[in-house]
């Protein structure tokens, strides 16, 4: 039986765990601030519920990472009925936010006119495409709400983690270059697909780098949205001494319809891995451009805030 200072004699009390002092304290876990601007994620591709699945996976990584986020979904080529507009999502998080004020104000509650941008849109892209981010800017300036555009996701040595998953999981590469065991089919060149032109395969080589000194393996970039891209690439490695090639799309997933990844790959006569989708390290990488934006965390990826 309890008494009024704790459990009986003989039961199990639990203590809190002391904080630990010096530079070596764990730090306590972020939240959001209280009215922080909200995270809007920026779909490109065509809508579909693979797509939204994808894109709703990736911001309850960001949301778990950071308690109180409000993050939303906004699509470069959305309709308003299923799947809503960048600019839609951008002025319903601005009504939202005026609305708080007023009824704060009306029920007479002290509170600060708010100030900053209503969102931050961060585009789900590993890679820049200046097509696609001229877009979604211009999306963003149609919607006439303060809002930040930040930097694609990569480079980063998160997206090399998430490719070098994605190939083991096609049994394309080992999982662990420190266990003493092969895989058969492993392969001992990659060609890394990108799309958006030559600025995206000069940003993917620098994940490519990455990827390399993971698999002790060469690996290439090349453009999917470029003619003989791919199969000129993989005569390149070829002609290096590599005989086993594989195919890594150095993509989110709704880029681009996964139909060109397997004919890039059946041209280059060679297997695909799958695209990084909703990998962990793809919402820990938006999340990272959300707070980086609003200067609430440690930039943890490359690239600036641009507005």
């Amino acid at each position: 039986m309890s008494s009024p200072t704790g459990p009986a004699s003989g039961l199990p009390v639990r203590m809190p765990r002391p904080r630990q002092p010096g530079r070596h304290r764990r730090p306590e876990p972020l939240a959001a601030p209280e009215g922080a601007p909200a995270l809007v994620l920026a779909v490109p591709g065509t809508p579909s519920a693979a797509t939204r699945g994808l894109a709703e996976e990736v911001v309850s990584i960001a949301r778990s990472e950071l308690p109180g986020l409000d993050a939303r979904i906004g699509y470069v080529d959305g309709d308003d009925v299923e799947f809503p507009t960048i600019q839609s999502v951008l002025v319903h998080a601005a009504e939202e936010r005026a609305a708080r004020y007023e009824q704060a104000i009306a029920a007479g509650v002290e509170a600060k006119e708010p100030e900053g941008p209503v969102a931050v849109v961060v585009p789900l892209l590993a890679g820049p495409d200046s097509a696609l981010l001229r877009v979604i800017r211009q999306a963003v300036m149609d919607s006439r709400v303060a809002a930040d555009l930040t930097d694609v996701l990569g480079p980063h040595p998160l997206l090399a983690e998430a490719l070098h998953v994605r190939l083991s999981e096609a049994g394309l590469a080992r999982a662990d270059r420190a266990r003493l065991f092969t895989v058969a089919t492993a392969a001992d060149g990659i060609i890394l697909a990108s799309v958006g032109g030559e600025e995206a395969v000069q940003a993917a080589g620098i994940t490519g780098m990455l990827l390399a000194a993971r698999l002790a393996v060469p690996v290439m970039a090349a453009a999917l949205d470029q003619d003989g891209a791919i199969s000129a690439v993989a005569e390149q490695l070829r002609s290096s001494g590599s005989q086993q090639l594989a195919l890594a799309p150095y993509l989110i997933g709704p880029e681009i319809d996964p139909s060109v990844v397997a004919e890039a790959a059946h041209e280059a006569g060679c297997s695909a891995a799958e695209a990084l989708g909703p990998y962990p390290a793809i919402g820990k990488l938006a999340l990272s451009k959300y707070t980086s934006a609003l200067g609430i965390a440690p930039q943890a990826a490359q690239g600036t805030p641009v507005r």
